[in-house]
């Protein structure tokens, strides 16, 4: 189990007050959260939907599921937790009879996930570089490091991390090998890059990387969204928080796409798709942070959310 701070420490939920506006919470309602993470999010769905509203809280992460449950016990069987990552949710959904008028999902890592120490999420971490979300499940971060060649290690850097220095960090990484541990992993970064920090730590973008390729973060991103349209009932609101611009454009075409009622090449005289909308854009540019936020959460920097209202 991840040693995490205590529930009132540590977690921040992102633009909470902003989220619960965008999903228009009613009570009674029925919601998933697809991304648990700290339950911050999940807390506050659950008091704005009493007295009888469900929330379908899912996690690949079993640490978090464990955290939440203690945390929202107060609920009751209003708060149905489950281990699962979100391109399950069709399937555990299904099983709880669950027809959503809302569906959150808050991409990314959670604030205890990155203060533990077990699994080698921070670049400052003293723990191994494992970067899974279920422990139990595929290939950690340092097999990626110490099996790929060292093309293909450059190849991974910058397609998931858009690191312009990716083939000199996938040099030094094969050089250094074998390699075990987040922080030290991170000092090779660091001074194959000749330690340029700009705004954020040399191993940022390498670390993201090598989380999305170990977690297929953006295959799963790509499987749940058709799956939480379906889902939804009409007038249902869809709401997504990003925080870096591959997940941002995925999210973003995927709502584009389906608030169109033609996906044709523009080069066609006539529609013969046959595509209709299912999607209302609720708003046309992502919501960011106020700056009062991001001072007191500097996670909250980063952070995109988008929101369309299902229509059919």
């Amino acid at each position: 189990m991840a040693a995490y701070p205590p529930a009132d420490e540590g977690h921040v939920p992102v633009l909470l007050n902003e989220t619960l506006a965008a999903l228009a919470l009613t009570p009674g309602a029925d919601v998933i959260d697809g991304t648990l993470g700290g339950a911050g999010h999940a807390e506050a769905i659950l008091q704005a939907i009493a007295p009888n509203g469900r929330l379908l809280g899912l996690d690949a992460d079993p640490a978090a599921v464990a955290r939440a449950r203690m945390r929202l016990a107060p609920f009751g069987e209003r708060a149905i937790l489950a281990q699962a990552n979100f391109d399950q949710m069709r399937i555990v959904a299904g099983a709880y009879r669950l027809a959503p008028a809302a569906i959150l999902l808050d991409l990314g890592l959670s604030s205890y996930q990155l203060a533990g120490d077990d699994r080698g999420f921070s670049f400052l971490s003293a723990g191994p570089l494992d970067m899974r979300f279920n422990p139990a499940a595929g290939r950690s971060a340092a097999d990626l490091v110490n099996t790929l060649d060292e093309v293909e290690l450059a190849d991974l850097i910058f397609r998931y991390g858009e690191e312009r220095f990716s083939r000199r960090i996938a040099r030094a990484l094969v050089t250094a090998r074998p390699l075990s541990e987040a922080r030290v992993v991170a000092a090779v970064i660091a001074r194959a890059t000749g330690g340029r920090h700009e705004r954020i730590h040399p191993a940022t973008r390498t670390f993201q990387a090598l989380r999305i390729a170990v977690n297929d973060e953006l295959g799963a991103l790509e499987r749940v969204l058709p799956q939480a349209l379906d889902l939804l009932q009409i007038a249902g609101r869809l709401v997504v928080i990003s925080f870096h611009s591959l997940e941002d454009r995925l999210v973003k075409q995927f709502m584009q796409r389906e608030a169109s009622d033609c996906i044709c090449p523009p080069r066609l005289p006539v529609c013969v798709c046959g595509h209709r909308a299912r999607l209302r854009l609720s708003v046309k540019k992502p919501i960011a942070a106020t700056e009062a936020e991001v001072s007191r959460n500097p996670r909250s920097r980063s952070a995109h959310l988008r929101v369309a209202e299902k229509i059919a």
